[in-house]
């Protein structure tokens, strides 16, 4: 996917956005990443993955099993959360804590600490990775003789679109 400097500049989608090109290439490198990993991406696990990829909203696992049951009448929720514990572990998706919901990785070749931005009225979530931030919680954490198991944060807000006179300024 080809990003314009603006869309560059900014983890939040902008009106040139091509969502549809983005849900591809997120499926594409989704199977060449697993195919290089040596794991399967099933049709379901990919099924699972285009519907949280659907929106840049975060997804509940109950509006993936609805979605999916129109091509899969038979699923069930241990279905649908074992596809997304598997994309989960291969670093495909992310779970936003607060939400309980699920948004696709933009970064998925590698492992990697996020922190998300949340539109409180819109619901897009945009990952950022600042390492910069995450270490200084590990070294501010790590001085307070704290051993941190997992990192999430998660900020809320409005986004460009949703700000009040975002437009005008």
């Amino acid at each position: 996917m080809v990003r314009s400097r603006a869309e560059a500049a900014s983890p939040f989608q902008t009106a040139s956005h091509d969502h549809g090109s983005c849900i591809e290439d997120a499926l594409d490198r989704a199977a060449q990443l697993c195919a290089a990993r040596g794991a399967r991406l099933t049709e379901l696990r990919r099924q699972v993955l285009q519907l949280v990829w659907r929106g840049h909203e975060a997804v509940g696992a109950y509006a993936v099993l609805e979605a999916l049951r129109r091509s899969h009448p038979g699923a069930a929720p241990p279905t649908v959360y074992r596809a997304l514990d598997f994309l989960i572990e291969h670093g495909l998706i992310h779970r936003i804590e607060s939400l309980n919901a699920y948004v696709g990785c933009s970064r998925p070749e590698r492992r990697h600490v996020s922190q998300f931005l949340i539109c409180g009225k819109c619901g897009d979530a945009a990952e950022l990775e600042d390492s910069a931030i995450s270490g200084a919680l590990l070294r501010r954490a790590g001085a307070l003789g704290f051993a941190v198991e997992q990192q999430t944060i998660e900020l809320r807000g409005l986004c460009p679109r949703c700000r009040p006179n975002a437009r005008a300024k």
